[in-house]
């Protein structure tokens, strides 16, 4: 193995797991590895996602606001959400001297001339579209269905998905003689909610409700994400073979929150056997789940680990996903092809300084219809008429569990924010796609 100067990056997110769905937040699910993660690395207690799926990875690859690239980017998308040739974090990784690996799901666009290859990355593998059926490996029923691919090539295998993605990354891995960027997004924890029988027997004798059909859907889904955390934890043992755990920089973050519960019909849309689950993921303490703007649909587990380099330690700051590009190409030194125009900042010296960035504004437009913006502690949430009376204003650091909506009480805050909501708006669309 080649030794290098510039450090290896492995970016994992879980698909709709929760703030609550790992057990160094309190969890009955087991997960070991990200619990060891976390004790060993920094934790970013206030790092935010997007509400859905397609969004943050718009986000996580350009270091922007999704909205920036037009509606259709702001919500779950089959159609291509990215302009032709757009520099991505994979591009501007790989034009500094770095090999790109994407092994999971892509969801930015699900037919093949628009996949992973086409936006930065040398090698790409799993689900051009969505979740998938963890067996099947089809995504729901119609054009995209047939999803699986590698290099942009739809094929057919058999296996369980979470262990098809750790295998491809894992051989990837071990073939790598120069610096690599290696993004795994599992399909994990999304529905369908199947696991091997291996994993379903470490829960078998535990009951965690009184309805045995919730008892036995939780049971389901915890299986399913121990299943993902061992498979994080077989990308780790790669490293540590091969001498690269201290030259690596290990980030893990969720695209969203989790669901409370799925009713059949949003399962049995995809191909094979679905069943109903009554009892899924948890974002206790925090209010809301996916597609919502509470803190439970957008704040989700986070962690960074560069063994050596970050001593052990929780970071309180407002953090968003969209910090990971200006972060990293900085890290890696690299000379863009482009002005950015990125929405996040290099969050190095907040992670390893303890730097406070004062009244940062992170803003989120939802399918262009909801909207939410947090400047300092203030978060607002409001809707499309950016009407004071359909907005709701919490105070983040003093009620973090948005109990107390303060809109009525500090009418000329909401109106500040309000304005500040209309700023970014503005912005919306400066990137779209031309079609």
């Amino acid at each position: 193995m080649l030794k290098v100067d510039k450090p290896n990056i492995l970016f994992i997110l879980a698909d709709d797991l929760g703030w609550g769905d790992v057990s160094y937040h309190g969890s009955d699910i087991r997960t070991p590895t990200i619990d060891r993660l976390a004790e060993s690395g920094i934790q970013l207690e206030q790092h935010y996602v997007c509400p859905m799926c397609t969004p943050t990875r718009v986000s996580f690859l350009t270091g922007r606001y999704p909205s920036r690239f037009g509606r259709r980017a702001t919500i779950p998308s089959n159609p291509p959400v990215l302009p032709d040739n757009y520099e991505t974090l994979a591009t501007s990784l790989r034009n500094c001297g770095y090999d790109t690996g994407l092994f999971g799901k892509w969801h930015l666009g699900s037919s093949p001339q628009f996949g992973p290859n086409h936006f930065g990355f040398n090698t790409s593998y799993g689900s051009l579209a969505g979740g998938v059926d963890p067996y099947n490996h089809h995504y729901k029923r119609g054009e995209f269905s047939q999803t699986w691919h590698r290099n942009c090539k739809l094929i057919k295998q058999s296996g369980h998905v979470t262990d098809l993605i750790t295998d491809e990354a894992t051989k990837w891995l071990s073939r790598q003689e120069k610096p690599w960027f290696c993004y795994v997004p599992f399909t994990a924890v999304h529905v369908p909610i199947k696991a091997p029988q291996k994993w379903l027997d470490q829960y078998q004798f535990s009951t965690y409700d009184d309805d045995p059909l919730k008892d036995q859907s939780f049971k389901r889904y915890a299986a399913y994400a121990s299943q993902m955390d061992s498979a994080v934890g077989r990308l780790i043992e790669v490293l540590e073979c091969l001498n690269q755990r201290n030259n690596t920089i290990i980030i893990f973050s969720s695209d969203n929150g989790a669901i409370s519960d799925a009713r059949l019909h949003s399962s049995d849309q995809y191909p094979g056997w679905q069943e109903e689950q009554p009892k899924l993921g948890n974002n206790k303490p925090f209010r809301g789940q996916k597609a919502q703007l509470y803190e439970g649909g957008i704040r989700t587990p986070t962690i960074i680990n560069w063994r050596g380099k970050l001593s052990p330690g929780i970071c309180l700051q407002p953090l968003h996903i969209a910090d990971w590009m200006p972060t990293l190409t900085n890290l890696a030194d690299c000379q863009l092809n482009h002005d950015p125009q990125w929405d996040g900042i290099d969050i190095w010296p907040v992670i390893t300084e303890g730097k406070k960035v004062d009244n940062r504004v992170l803003f989120w437009n939802f399918k262009g219809t909801q909207f939410c913006l947090r400047h300092g502690n203030w978060k607002l949430i409001s809707t499309d008429d950016m009407l004071a009376s359909n907005s709701q204003l919490y105070h983040i650091e003093n009620d973090p569990y948005e109990t107390t909506d303060l809109s009525l009480e500090k009418p000329e805050i909401v109106e500040q924010l309000l304005g500040q909501v209309a700023r970014q708006r503005r912005l919306d669309g400066t990137s779209q796609r031309n079609e």
